[in-house]
């Protein structure tokens, strides 16, 4: 229990739920349930209103995993981009990342994750399967792994080479323009765009 000096168990119920947040310690949580007591009754309500509606809303595409209200994403939904290639990522916000850099117009897929054995992730876990029936099924002539550049990442990107490799399909990987130990998510636009344009074959 948070001792915040007064008695008030809504407060200290807020600065928990607040301080589990990632980036967001105890006194920072602190002073963002001071911010929300300061704040009017309809920004409070606004707020809770939005939480609400995003765990109501938003679900994963059916089709690559990343985020979106719609049985379909906008990127998928989108027949302008390129059907042919698929950029694989380990989380949605890796789409955010890639997509501010303007140098890609293909599809995605979502791993939701990475292959990560000493903690019982293996590919049962991830939607690897799921890739698989899209290469088999779709007229995907190249798949670009963009897991991020650490021991988990790149054990994930050679266990899908050698899934893919048997399915005529190209399978190459985002260049060295993102360096080891990085993510994709918090890599700049122009180490992304150096990526996405310098990518290799496996």
């Amino acid at each position: 229990m948070i001792r915040m000096g007064i008695a008030n168990s809504a407060m200290t119920r807020l600065v928990d739920q607040l301080s589990k947040l990632p980036g967001i310690g105890t006194r920072s949580a602190q002073r963002l349930t001071f911010y929300l007591l300061k704040s009017s009754a309809d920004d409070a309500n606004a707020l809770a209103a939005a939480i609400t509606d995003l765990k109501r809303s938003v679900r994963h595409c059916s089709r690559c995993f990343n985020l979106c209200e719609d049985d379909l994403c906008s990127i998928c939904a989108d027949h302008k981009r390129n059907l042919t290639k698929v950029l694989v990522v380990e989380q949605p916000n890796d789409i955010v990342a890639l997509e501010n850099t303007g140098m890609y117009n293909g599809l995605y897929h979502v791993l939701m994750g990475r292959l990560s054995p000493l903690d019982g992730v293996g590919p049962g876990e991830l939607n690897v399967q799921a890739l698989i029936d899209r290469v088999q099924q779709e007229k995907i002539t190249e798949v670009i792994l963009g897991t991020n550049p650490t021991l988990e990442g790149d054990g994930t990107a050679l266990y899908l080479a050698q899934a893919l490799s048997e399915l005529g399909v190209t399978v190459t990987r985002l260049a060295r323009g993102l360096p080891t130990g990085a993510s994709v998510e918090q890599a700049s636009k122009a180490v992304l765009a150096d990526a996405i344009a310098g990518r290799q074959s496996v």
